[in-house]
C-alpha cells in the first residue's frame, strides 16, 4: 500500500488532544505546529473526564513548601525531589495561565478561586472548575484557544502508528488516517497521548487510552521509567458500566465516609481515614472487598443536601443508576486510574531520543513518586507543556522517510485486558506477574492488532516482577515491606523481551534481578 508522505520542513509534531497536546501548541504559538488527535478534540480524552481540579498552594496559610512536602510524603520515597519542586512552585502561575485562556475556574462571592481539600493534603489548595466537571471546562476552554490559533494545525481523526528513527534521530511519525497510511517527516515529535486505562477491565479512563504513546516511544527504543506504578483510584462506582464513573476524592474532602454493608466506618482509626493516601485507602477497600464485604461512600451528612450542586456528574451518574444520594448509600470499588510510570524525561521533557518529548500522563518526571497525590497531574501537564514548548522551539526540525511497515494495524488491547487485570491490580505477587509475563511475550511477539498492547503490558509486568518490594501504588503480597535500596526503575522494550525469553526458559529471574 502507498503511503502518502508529507515533508513538514521542520515543523513539529505533538501526538495527543488533551491537556498537555493542547498546552504545549499554544505556547508555541506563534511558531507553527501540526497536533494529530485520533478523535475530534476533546471528545475522548482522560482530561475531559477529570473530575478533580488542579492542585496549586494558592492560599493564604499555604506555599510551595507545604505542597512540596504533602506531594513528597504520598510520594513515598520515590519523588525526585528537585523536578516536584520545580513543577509545584510553578503550579500557581500555570493557574493564572488557564484563566488567561478563558478556564472559569470556581470563585467565592467576593472572587476569589474557591480552595478544595483532597486526600493527603494539608491545606485547602486544589482549585475546581464547574465542581466536578473541571477537566471538562479547561478543555472546553483550550479546545476554544487551539481552533482559533491560525499557527496551529489540528489533524483529526489520524492516529499514530510508528515513530521513525534514523542514525538515532527521531525522522517522522507513520499515521493511520480515513485515506490510508501517512508519514509526516519531521524530527519533533511531542507525546501527548495520555494513560493506560484501556489494559484494565475495571478503569475510570476512555477504553481508546490504552498506553499506545508507550508503544510508540518503546518500538522506537526509548527510556521508560516506574511502569510497575499504576494508582487505582478507591472510589469508583461500582456497576456493570465500563468504564467506571470516578467518585472524585473531592467528594471525601468534604466529609462523606467509606463504610460497609453493616454500616461500620472500617477505616476510621487509621492513618488519615478517608483522606489517607490513595493508596492506602485504595487496598483497605480492596481488602475489606475481598474479605466478602460491601462497601459504599456515605454522603448522607456531609456534603450532604449540597451534594448535587457540588458534583453534579457525579450525582447524574448516581441517578442513572438508580442510586438516590440523599437517601442511598453509594456502592463503590477501586478502578485503574491513572498512571505513575511512563517515557523517562529531563526537566523539559526530553526523553532518550533525541527529537523525542513527552508530556502529561506519558511522560514520568518523578513528580509523583510511588503514589501520586491527588490533583497533581493536571497541574503537570500544565506546567511541563510549557517547558516542553520551549525546547522544542530551541530544537531544528529535519525529517526522513518512512521505513517501516505503511499498514500496521490499529492497537486492540482485549486480549491483554485480563492479563493486567489479573496480574497487575492493587496488589501483585511474583507467581501472577511470571505467568502473565509469559503470556504477554508470546501475545507481544505476534505482531498482530494486539501486540503493542502486549508490549507495554510486558513492560509493565517485568518492572513490578523487578521491584522486589511494596511502595506506594505497588504492593508486593510475597515482599510487602520496602527495599532498603531506594531507586527508581528503568526499562527498554528490548530489556523487558529479554527479561520474559529468560523467564519463558527459567522459573526464575535472578540473574536479571
Amino acid at each position: 500500500m502507498n503511503v502518502d508522505v508529507q515533508c513538514l520542513d521542520g515543523l513539529p509534531v505533538i501526538i495527543g488532544g488533551g491537556i498537555a497536546g493542547l498546552m504545549t501548541a499554544l505556547h508555541l504559538a506563534p511558531e507553527p505546529v501540526l497536533l494529530l488527535s485520533t478523535t475530534p478534540l476533546g471528545a475522548d480524552a482522560s482530561s475531559t473526564w477529570a473530575q478533580g481540579g488542579l492542585a496549586a498552594s494558592l492560599g493564604d496559610d499555604d506555599d510551595p513548601a507545604l505542597h512540596l512536602a504533602d506531594t513528597l510524603a504520598a510520594g513515598d520515597g520515590l519523588c525526585d525531589r528537585d523536578m516536584a519542586s520545580r513543577i509545584l512552585n510553578a503550579a500557581p502561575g500555570a493557574i493564572e495561565r488557564l484563566a488567561g485562556f478563558g478556564v472559569r475556574f470556581d470563585r467565592t462571592l467576593n472572587g476569589t478561586l474557591r480552595l478544595g481539600l483532597e486526600a493527603a493534603h494539608s491545606r485547602r489548595r486544589i482549585v475546581h472548575a464547574g465542581g466536578d466537571g473541571s477537566g471538562r471546562e479547561v478543555m472546553r476552554a483550550l479546545v476554544a484557544a487551539v481552533r482559533s490559533t491560525p499557527t496551529i494545525e489540528v489533524v483529526e481523526g489520524f492516529e499514530a502508528r510508528r515513530l521513525a528513527v534514523e542514525d538515532g534521530t527521531i525522522a517522522g511519525v507513520l499515521a493511520r488516517g480515513p485515506t490510508g497510511p501517512v508519514f509526516f517527516a519531521t524530527g519533533c515529535v511531542v507525546l501527548a497521548t495520555g494513560g493506560i486505562g484501556g489494559l484494565f477491565h475495571d478503569t475510570t479512563n476512555p477504553l481508546a487510552s490504552c498506553g499506545q504513546g508507550l508503544a510508540l516511544a518503546a518500538r522506537a527504543g526509548a527510556v521508560l521509567a516506574d511502569l510497575e506504578f499504576i494508582q487505582f483510584h478507591p472510589t469508583a462506582l461500582d456497576g456493570s458500566n465500563r468504564p467506571m464513573t470516578l467518585i472524585s476524592e473531592a467528594v471525601r474532602g468534604e466529609g462523606a465516609i467509606i463504610v460497609d454493608e453493616t454500616g461500620r466506618r472500617f477505616l476510621d482509626g487509621g492513618l488519615g481515614a478517608e483522606l489517607a493516601p490513595r493508596d492506602i485507602v485504595a487496598r483497605a477497600v480492596w481488602r475489606h472487598l475481598a474479605n466478602g464485604h460491601l462497601v459504599f461512600l456515605d454522603v448522607r451528612e456531609k456534603p450532604g443536601a449540597t451534594f448535587a450542586q457540588q458534583f453534579p456528574t457525579i450525582a447524574s451518574a448516581c441517578s442513572k443508576a438508580g442510586i438516590d444520594p440523599a437517601r442511598d448509600l453509594i456502592p463503590i470499588r477501586p478502578a485503574q486510574h491513572y498512571h505513575i510510570g511512563g517515557v523517562a524525561v529531563d526537566l523539559a521533557g526530553r526523553t532518550s531520543i533525541p527529537g523525542l518529548w513527552a508530556c502529561g500522563e506519558v511522560a514520568s518526571t518523578g513528580l509523583h513518586g510511588a503514589n501520586r497525590l491527588a490533583s497533581n497531574s493536571l497541574t503537570e501537564a500544565v506546567v511541563c507543556a510549557r517547558w516542553v514548548a520551549e525546547s522544542v522551539a530551541a530544537s531544528p526540525g529535519g525529517g526522513g522517510k518512512p521505513t517501516m511497515a505503511s499498514d500496521l494495524p490499529a492497537p486492540d488491547p482485549g486480549p491483554v485486558r485480563p492479563l493486567l487485570s489479573r496480574a497487575l491490580g492493587v496488589t501483585r505477587d511474583g507467581e501472577g506477574l511470571k505467568e502473565a509475563a509469559r503470556a504477554l511475550l508470546r501475545l507481544a511477539q505476534r505482531h498482530d492488532a494486539a501486540s503493542d498492547s502486549a508490549a507495554v503490558g510486558l513492560m509493565i509486568t517485568i518492572a513490578a516482577l523487578l521491584r522486589r518490594e511494596s511502595r506506594g501504588a505497588h504492593f508486593r503480597t510475597d515482599f510487602p515491606n520496602h527495599a532498603t535500596v531506594v531507586r527508581r526503575s528503568q526499562i527498554t522494550l528490548d530489556a523487558a523481551i529479554a527479561a520474559a525469553r529468560e523467564l519463558a526458559s527459567s522459573p526464575t529471574l535472578e540473574s536479571v534481578l
